[in-house]
């Protein structure tokens, strides 16, 4: 595959990655909306590692739509406004808590995808 054409197919996925994350951040207010997009889509991260779906998949979905769609930008800024608003107790909950929601979905993705095949 060329160069110009994974930038391409990542692009194609990036797009959609981005429009799912706005439409999740429409309906879902705050930090609900932050953990819930990590953890879809570190699932389907997890899911794509674990199935063997080509490279070119891998670039539109994996790459493309779940670096976008999920949001680390997102996650910092509630964080840190969270932590600003005086409340620590809730920021530290926040930021361990999606972490682990994170990482167990792409765990659970993996483990689906690797009985899947």
């Amino acid at each position: 595959m060329s160069p110009l054409l994974g930038a391409l197919l990542v692009g194609i996925g990036g797009a959609a990655g981005a429009a799912a994350r706005h439409a999740v951040g429409l309906a879902i207010d705050g930090r609900e909306s932050v953990v819930v997009v990590n953890a879809v889509g570190s699932f389907v991260f997890g899911l794509l590692l674990a199935v063997p779906v080509g490279s070119a998949a891998l670039l539109v979905v994996a790459v493309g739509f779940c670096g976008a769609f999920t949001t680390f930008s997102s996650f910092a800024v509630e964080t840190v406004t969270t932590a600003e608003r005086n409340e620590p107790g809730v920021a530290a909950t926040f930021a361990v808590g999606t972490l682990i929601a994170a990482v167990l979905a792409l765990l659970v993705g993996t483990g689906i995808g690797s009985v899947v095949t």
